[in-house]
This record gives structure tokens, sequence and C-alpha cells, in this order.
């Protein structure tokens, strides 16, 4: 069956991770996705090269596309890109925001071309505001946004610790990207009008903390005192472990937590998950112990002996969970009814029998470097099946042909391949 985007065509002007994932979404439902790269590729192919022009990070965030090599500086390049707009529905741009007019790529400039264009416009920071023009990527994006101030990790030199396990600001940014287009489409064929989506960084930073961001005053006077304290200690020009302590002091209620967390095992890790009155008492039942931590009614982390008795109390737990083996707490839990999961890498959860009967993973084969195994697209759809249309393309293999579909001449074709102005 073919996938719901199918005829819809997308010109994509996209480097490193937002961009591509977003548009290799569009890909998996069916869209003809066109990269645009200059001649030595766009940076990801040149991340960790295994292979010349070739990485893993550029192979698993582009699958599926077609690549177009234009030196987009050059005026005769960017009138391919014009030539080629009366024919696509979708452009995504993740330059800064002085960039695209500088290209001719940019909204104004395209939709006038074509009137119904759905544009989505990517950057860092958002068009306005003192950061505009700055260039940004996920690890600033992180830092700007508290998502690695309430990481609470530091570094052995004291500053703070990156998430590294994912870029969770530009990837989150890509499904925004891709819910955006859908929904968009959905508009221009109700209405034939094309838009401008615009989608940031530091949007998509904020949007996953929304409990932590969201202001109550009903509910925030611990919040109030804790960051009343972290401005003092920025005044003062404090160290950062001092700030992050500071912060960290609002997050007592933690103390006492033996439902929802991570324990050591005497082989591994586990991680259990217990969110009702329901679930705490089936975790207790399993461990088991009388200690109610978070579920007792008179829970008081304010009193330094009642906090000392919790921290205790936790240490025991901890301490009996040591005692066994992981499957064997595995079986436990899951005979008691709570949910629980042992602690994986992401290369032992692909060839997880859960994962595999799922079809959570797709086997590709690239014309340069063969076979190859990727996580599949995300969500299925009964009527319109999400499929990966191919790999990665090859540096510029589309290029003659894409152009040659906006009407140059094999004799125009070689003259701009002998001026630089494609690959």
């Amino acid at each position: 069956m073919p996938g719901v985007l199918e005829g819809i065509r997308v010109l994509e002007f996209t480097q490193i991770i937002a961009g591509p994932f977003g548009a290799q979404h569009l890909a998996d439902m069916g869209a003809e996705v066109i990269k645009v790269e200059p001649p030595e590729g766009e940076p990801w192919r040149l991340f960790n090269q295994f292979m010349p022009g070739e990485s893993k990070t550029f192979q698993s965030l582009n699958r599926g596309k077609k690549s177009l090599v234009l030196k987009l500086q050059e005026p005769e390049a960017q009138a391919i890109v014009h030539k080629l707009v009366p024919t696509m529905d979708i452009v995504i741009c993740n330059y800064r925001p002085d960039v695209p007019a500088k290209l001719g790529i940019d909204y104004e400039r395209l939709k006038a071309i074509k009137p119904n264009l759905i544009y989505v416009d990517n950057t860092a920071w958002g068009r306005k505001g003192p950061w505009a023009h700055r260039p940004g990527y996920d690890i600033i994006a992180q830092a700007v946004s508290g998502l690695m101030g309430a990481e609470g990790k530091l570094t052995d030199t004291g500053a703070p610790g990156v998430i590294t396990s994912t870029a969770i600001a530009d990837y989150t940014t890509g499904v925004a990207i891709a819910w955006g287009v859908c929904a968009a489409l959905y508009h221009r064929e109700r209405t034939g009008e094309g838009q401008l989506i615009e989608t940031n960084l530091l949007q998509t930073a904020l949007a996953v903390q929304g409990t932590s961001g969201m202001d109550l005053p009903l509910a925030d006077q611990v919040k109030y005192q804790k960051m009343e304290r972290v401005k003092e200690l920025r005044e003062e020009r404090a160290p950062w472990s001092d700030i992050l302590a500071a912060y960290q002091l609002g997050q007592l209620a933690r103390v006492g937590n033996i439902y929802y967390r991570t324990y050591s095992t005497r082989d591994g890790a586990i991680a259990i998950g217990a969110l009702s009155p329901t679930l705490w008492a089936k975790v207790r039942g399993a461990i088991p112990t009388e200690f109610l931590g978070m579920a007792d009614p008179n829970y008081n982390p304010q009193d330094s002996a009642y906090l000392e008795m919790c921290q205790q109390a936790v240490a025991g737990v901890e301490a009996q969970l040591k005692e066994k083996d992981t499957e064997e707490w595995l079986g436990i839990f899951e005979k008691a009814g709570v949910p629980v999961g042992p602690v994986n890498f992401v290369e032992e959860a692909v060839e997880d029998p859960q994962a595999i009967e799922n079809d959570m993973i797709v086997s590709l084969e690239h014309p340069l470097s063969g076979p190859q195994k990727q996580i599949a697209p995300m969500l299925r759809m009964s009527a319109t099946p999400l499929a990966i249309q191919g790999p990665s393309p090859i540096l510029g293999a589309d290029t003659e042909g894409i152009i040659a579909s906006a009407g140059y001449s094999a004799d125009e074709i070689a003259a701009l391949r002998e001026a630089g102005v494609i690959n």
C-alpha cells in the first residue's frame, strides 16, 4: 500500500540532526525528499567517517532521500532551486534566520514562486530576540533551556554534565517538524493555503520540560525559595557545584523514593515504575519492606530525624535488591504486578525479542557500505503504512536527474558541473 504522503515532494536544506530527522519521517511516510548538499557534502557525512563521505550518523538520519549537490552561493544554483520549487510541496530549511535570504531560499522568495508552498524554518533560538542570529547546537540548547542543569550531573572538574545518550533538543525538534508539516498539508488540503512553520531547538527543549517550566503560585513555594537562593549564588559568582546544590534542595521530596527508580542487582540493574497507591503496595510486598516512604501520610522530608530514618530505610531496601540477580528480581516484580525492566544499552535493546517481534528494527542495503540495520519508523498506520524507501543517498547521486527534470539540457548540466555549481 502507498505511504500517506505518496506524491508529496520535499526540498530539504538542512544539516546535522533536527532537519534531517524531520525530513526522514516524511520520507518514511512516502514523500519524495530531495536533500540539497554542498559539494563537499553536509557536515554529518564527514563526522566519524568509516569510508570517504559516509558516516553512521549521516546514514541513520537520511534514509530514503535523494541527494542534489548545489553550491548555493552561486546565482546559477539559486536559479536551479527556483525552477524546482513549483514542483515542490514542502521546503525545510535550518539555517540561521539571516542565511536563507542570502542564498535565495527564504520563505518570501519561494512563496512568490509557489504561493501554496509549505515552508519549515527551523532555527536554534527563534527568529526574534537577542539570540536570533546566533548559531546553536543541541549541547547549547540543553544548557540554555535548563535540561542540562536539571539533569544534576557534575564532571570531575565541577562543570555540568552533558546529556550524552541522545541529542534530545535536536531529535524532538525533528519530530515537531514532521508533525507541523503533516498538519500544514491537512490545512492546505482543506483551504488551498500554504504557510510558514517555525520550529527551534529552544522551544522544543522547553516543551519537554512542561511541568518544571510551568509556574503555579499555589504549588510553587518551594520552587520560589530555591530559585531565590540560586539567584543569590549567581550574584555572588558562586561555582556551579554550589548553585546546583541549592537547586537540588527543592528535590528533597525524592528522599524516601523506593517506588519509581533504578536499583542495582547482584549482576546488573533494573528499573521499576510504580505511580499509584496500589502499585506502591505491590512494590512493598515484592521486596518485601514495611517502609512506606513517599506513601506515608505523615511523610515530611523537612524533619531532619524523619529524613535520616528515610535514608537508612532506603539504604536497607537497596541492600536487599543487591542480594538477587536481575532475572530473579524481574520475575518477582512481574509476578507481583509491578512495572519493571532491565537496564540495557541500546545495542542490547535492538536485539531483544520485544523489539524484533514488533518490527522495530529494519534491514537495508547501502550501495557503498552494504548491509545495515536501522530503527524502524516510530509509528504505524494500518491503511497507509510507513515504509523505508531505501538507504541514505550517495553524495550527488541524483543531481543530474533532478536538474534535468527542471528543464536543463545535457549541455547545460555539463556547463554547470564544469563551473562547480553542481557536482
